[in-house]
């Protein structure tokens, strides 16, 4: 099957998507990782003020298969989490680019989202 790869967004190798508006990044997981995960069952958030580095585990979600942790794509402070996917982790299944998303951070560094790769690059990466 093949993944949904929005154009209006940015990914993380480790298969964390990013819509910025503004200053603030809003983080999910890809609708490839959440099709590898299968049925995510759990997802800790982190605790809004927490100061995050590009890279750094700041997040858990759980499947029927196994636990992985989510990476902030950039750095910054965490100033927004998405209650709705604590009470429902099905969201992450049934709406990864939607009402799936895990976390907002407020960029420390704009430039840092160049980084990440193109929605082509992403492609190319998981063979879409």
């Amino acid at each position: 099957m093949s993944s949904q790869v929005p154009s209006d967004l940015r990914y993380a190798k480790s298969h964390e998507w990013v819509r910025v508006n503004g200053d603030v990044a809003t983080v999910g997981i890809t609708d490839h990782a959440q099709h590898e995960l299968t049925d995510v069952v759990f997802v800790e958030l982190p605790a809004v003020g927490r100061v995050v580095k590009a890279g750094e585990g700041c997040s858990v979600v759980e499947s029927v298969k196994t636990a992985s942790d989510i990476y902030a794509p950039v750095s910054g402070e965490i100033v927004g989490v998405n209650a709705a996917v604590s009470a429902n982790p099905a969201l992450v299944n049934t709406a990864p680019f939607g009402d799936g998303w895990f976390l907002q951070i407020k960029l420390s560094n704009a430039a840092e989202v160049e980084n990440l790769l193109t929605p082509e690059a992403y492609k190319a990466q998981i063979g879409a």
